[in-house]
């Protein structure tokens, strides 16, 4: 009678918890929601996560706090998001630095354990950028010129281990050619030595600081590094036109929420995003910085596509000997 009384009591409590996680997901959100954004405010990439936060405010009449926690290349506010509480009170921009950070030693999570996945939401458009005087205007040229000049072409990047440097790090280990990397700590010191000469190629993961130069005629893109020629640079060709299918690159960035949110509150979010992206407003803004809108399909979608990843640039980072410095 004792072991049927004890089974009976914790079958209970295991419906009363289910009642309790169903009302919890039924009430959520009936206060302030906080959005970690791991990067500076006023950038690009800020940009991104204000516009999730106006669309969620729209969606569910609850103030949405962004809370920018910039540092380590966005694993400092990664790690933010990882340790706060699962109550989807507390989301995150969830960009492609947990596919990366990991395999460099730097990262303070586990990119599959500590976070639920719940949205893509958008990419940028990386490219090469070259120096007006540079003998080289195409990828094709590029590597023809690297293979005769090993060591001799200097390109810049924001540093060692971000989305621009594992491009051309990908670049060469398709290619065999050897580049010297120059690492800075901002892309605007970058595109400013490129035009002076100090570099002859720049990899950008964004037309935002490029894109202007290009127009002005300081500088000339090679190709931009996207699955689709970018709306912005009509006459710039892919890497994949170019001869190289597997130069495709997404410098991406989701929505997430410390592991253990509720799938249901999850749904609720991921509807609201993709409901809110689905406008003409939000697409022409978006479109001007040369970002490309993808919602992912469900959150479980989302997770995939982000293991993918991992694993695509663990590879690069392994093979290229790449170390966190």
């Amino acid at each position: 009678m004792m072991m049927k009384h004890r089974i009976g009591s914790i079958f209970a409590a295991c419906v009363l918890a289910m009642g309790v996680t169903g009302a919890v997901a039924q009430e959520w959100p009936s206060r302030p929601i906080k959005l970690v954004v791991p990067f500076p405010a006023g950038g690009p990439t800020d940009m991104i996560g204000r516009e999730v936060a106006e669309v969620l405010r729209a969606e569910f009449k609850q103030p949405v706090v962004v809370e920018n926690r910039p540092g380590g290349n966005g694993t400092l506010g990664l790690g933010v998001l990882a340790k706060s509480p699962p109550d989807g009170y507390t989301l995150g921009l969830v960009a492609i630095t947990v596919a990366i950070a990991p395999h460099l030693g730097n990262a303070g999570f586990d990119s599959f354990k500590d976070f639920t996945y719940i949205s893509n939401v958008s990419s940028t458009t990386p490219i090469l950028v070259a120096n007006k005087e540079s003998p080289f205007n195409t990828l094709s040229e590029l590597v023809a010129y690297a293979k005769a000049n090993p060591n001799k072409v200097a390109y810049g990047t924001p540093g060692i281990g971000t989305v621009p440097h594992l491009a051309v790090e990908l670049l060469q280990i398709q290619t065999g050619i050897k580049l010297n990397h120059i690492p800075y700590k901002g892309a605007q010191q970058q595109i400013q030595d490129l035009i002076g000469g100090s570099t002859q190629l720049d990899s950008q993961s964004s037309l935002v600081v490029a894109g202007p130069q290009i127009q002005a005629g300081r500088i000339k893109p090679i190709a931009v590094l996207t699955e689709q020629r970018s709306p912005l640079l009509p006459d710039t060709p892919t890497a994949k036109e170019s001869g190289y299918p597997s130069l495709v690159v997404a410098p991406w960035f989701g929505i997430g929420a410390p592991a253990g949110l509720s799938p249901d509150i999850a749904k609720k979010i991921h509807a609201a995003i993709a409901k809110g992206f689905a406008t003409p407003e939000v697409q022409q803004k978006f479109a001007a910085n040369g970002n490309v809108i993808h919602i992912s399909g469900s959150p479980a979608e989302f997770e995939s596509y982000a293991k993918a990843e991992y694993e695509r640039w663990g590879k690069v980072i392994r093979e290229g000997g790449i170390k966190a410095q």
